[in-house]
């Protein structure tokens, strides 16, 4: 699988967005250390503009800047042949057509190192109004499994279902997750203690006020 791949099974921009606010909530539950944690999701990243990431911690990570544009994805997989470490900058073409709109996302230093240049091995886009997602024209290396990282990157959001985050949770965790609880959270429902506590019994709803507050998730306790 690769980048143009995963365009074609991503969901569109708003069912990605809850997808991942979900994802965020679920682990800000399971793992109150932040730092721990796989998703994240900040409404207030920058101006108009809200962003979900993943980093496992390893050197892997991806960002999804979502906004009245649309959507834009950085994913960067430090093993990948297509690294930007092993080619003297960015994979021909993987950052080439990003239109104009999100061009501020490519040379945005979060997602640079320090000196400047773009930390990505695969980039997606969707326009608002766009009919799919975008990425550009690309002669992947021959030979390579998962050249750029997209397959393990994004796989939980080419399957965005309540069980495919139950067994990533339960690999990561290594704790039973209630799937009741996960689907009652993908569902974007309130939070409930009930809820809560199915996940994690050492932790209350008003524990998690920041980072609902943060994914702009609904909470029963007001």
């Amino acid at each position: 699988m690769t980048a143009h791949d995963v365009a074609r099974l991503l969901p569109d921009a708003p069912v990605l967005r809850d997808v991942c606010r979900s994802m965020a909530v679920l682990e800000a539950i399971l793992s109150p250390e932040w730092s721990s944690r796989y998703h994240s999701f900040d409404m207030g990243w920058n101006p108009g503009e809200e962003m979900a990431s993943m980093r496992n911690g390893s050197g892997d990570e991806y960002s999804i800047v979502f906004s009245a544009a649309g959507a834009y994805i950085r994913g960067f997989d430090h093993e990948a042949v297509m690294s930007p470490y092993g080619n003297d900058g960015p994979w021909p073409g993987v950052l080439d057509f990003v239109p104009e709109v999100f061009r501020h996302c490519v040379a945005e230093p979060a997602f640079c190192d320090e000196d400047g240049m773009p930390v990505v091995t695969a980039c997606l886009w969707r326009e608002s109004g766009d009919a799919r997602w975008r990425v550009g024209e690309i002669d992947y290396p021959d030979g390579a499994d998962d050249p750029d990282g997209a397959t393990h990157l994004f796989a939980r959001l080419v399957d965005p279902s309540a069980e495919a985050f139950q067994r990533f949770a339960e690999d990561y965790y290594e704790v039973p997750v209630d799937l009741d609880a996960v689907r009652h959270v993908y569902a974007l429902r309130p939070l409930t203690q009930a809820v809560v506590t199915a996940l994690n019994a050492d932790l209350t709803v008003r524990d998690l006020a920041d980072d609902l507050m943060a994914a702009r998730y609904p909470s029963a306790a007001g």
